[in-house]
């Protein structure tokens, strides 16, 4: 059995980044854009991160760009972008896709672990958020328009399993 810990990202920085690094912590692994009507929760995400990361949660930004093209920058304008208008300080990765043949292997896998809505798959839009506890199993998948403050109590949870 796999676990996220077996994957492998790149900072959005083009730095490798073993997921295994994170091993025995709480992640929040999201796909963003930053022309979405969702963007603006990068705020929300960077309260999280902040409320939490001392206690042990790690919130990922994956940007992706199949959704609207609402993420349509690179890698470097991605990052001002996040830092300028939000003051993300959670580790952005390399922009990637979560759909299709080209779809990186974490978002296979995290696709397969918890299914959206009647068991499809697929990633229906950006901000799309899985939580994954710190033995690196996903506990649960939740929709673009699910706030990230109203994932406190399930990241609490988390944290103090």
């Amino acid at each position: 059995m796999s676990t996220v810990y077996d994957f492998e990202a790149q900072r959005i920085d083009g730095s490798r980044a073993p997921l295994a690094d994170y091993r025995g912590q709480v992640l929040l692994i999201v796909n963003t854009a930053s022309a979405c009507g969702f963007t603006p929760q990068f705020g929300g995400l960077e309260e999280l991160h902040q409320r939490y990361a001392a206690q042990g949660l790690q919130v990922l930004g994956f940007p992706c760009n199949q959704f609207g093209a609402q993420d349509p920058g690179s890698n470097e304008e991605i990052g001002a972008f996040c830092t300028r208008n939000y003051g993300v300080s959670f580790p952005m990765m390399s922009k990637i896709d979560v759909n299709g043949a080209e779809a990186h292997p974490l978002y296979k896998w995290l696709t397969a672990e918890a299914p959206g809505l009647l068991g499809t798959k697929g990633i229906k839009w950006n901000f799309t958020k899985f939580l994954v506890g710190k033995d690196g199993a996903v506990i649960k998948r939740y929709a673009p328009q699910d706030a990230p403050a109203s994932l406190a109590k399930d990241i609490e949870k988390a944290l103090a399993a």
